[in-house]
């Protein structure tokens, strides 16, 4: 963990409650997370049982309650700046192009205007979309939005990529494009990479570990699964693998109580 591109450690994050009685809500407890240089990690877990706070807390954008987190050894003080961070939702800016919107990052951190172009229209290619850079987000489809998206978080070169469930809203055929398509470019350059997602498939395909959380509150870490399935992968052949298929049943085993938990709460909320 001393070598650890990104460590969550003992991360404790309680919220106050919205009802006034001074209880708080316990989202996370005592987790610890480390992703390596160069590692590609998911978290999977049920509904609403704190992923996205750690990534948050990774991200420098939610300070935790207690615990602390390190950037490549040293203690992260506001925002995560070695890090790109790629939403659930949409992230882009609707007045701009998608070469403006894939620039931003570049242009806020005032890198001249021809340089910022020139690396927008690479990454653009890079992401297959060559010749739409001036289209606004309402003239791209779901994917191609994402292309977007995933340029303007990369264009940066960032050594940890945060990724919220970047691919839940697409249809299977694009999603898996995009899965491919990040594998490639994160084969290229092998940066850390922290991937929350609700799909075990996608977990497995694209990931060097497993991470699985308990149902929430006070989510934990329940199990942790190496997945040693040769790269290159392809995110639909793979699942035909049969050590695919023995990963899948074991992280399923651990999950599955965990999924039921968790819908077992929300239908009493």
């Amino acid at each position: 963990m001393t070598d650890a591109a990104l460590l969550l450690e003992n991360i404790t994050c309680t919220f106050a409650s919205r009802d006034g009685s001074g209880r708080g809500y316990t989202a996370v407890k005592d987790t610890t997370l480390a992703i390596a240089p160069g590692e590609f990690v998911s978290v999977v877990g049920p509904t609403g049982c704190g992923k996205s706070t750690l990534l948050n807390v990774g991200a420098g954008l939610l300070a935790p309650s207690s615990g602390q987190v390190k950037v490549f050894g040293k203690p992260l003080q506001g925002v995560n700046e070695r890090a790109g961070y790629m939403f659930q939702g949409e992230a882009l800016m609707p007045w701009r192009s998608a070469l403006s919107n894939v620039t931003a990052g570049l242009e806020f951190a005032g890198v001249g205007a021809a340089q910022a172009r020139e690396q927008g229209m690479e990454w653009l290619k890079r992401v297959g979309l060559g010749g739409f850079e001036d289209r606004y987000p309402h003239q791209m489809s779901g994917g191609m939005r994402k292309r977007a998206m995933l340029a303007q978080t990369l264009i940066r070169d960032p050594d940890i990529i945060l990724m919220d469930e970047p691919f839940s809203a697409l249809d299977v055929q694009t999603r898996q494009l995009m899965e491919n398509e990040v594998l490639d470019l994160w084969m290229a350059k092998r940066k850390a990479v922290l991937f929350i997602t609700h799909d075990l498939d996608e977990a497995i395909a694209m990931s060097d570990r497993v991470v699985v959380l308990s149902a929430g509150p006070a989510t934990h870490p329940m199990g942790e699964f190496t997945i040693d399935i040769p790269r290159p992968r392809d995110v639909a052949e793979v699942r035909s693998n049969q050590r695919f298929i023995e990963l899948h049943k074991a992280i399923w085993d651990v999950l599955r109580e965990e999924v039921l938990k968790g819908y077992a709460q929300q239908k009493r909320a």
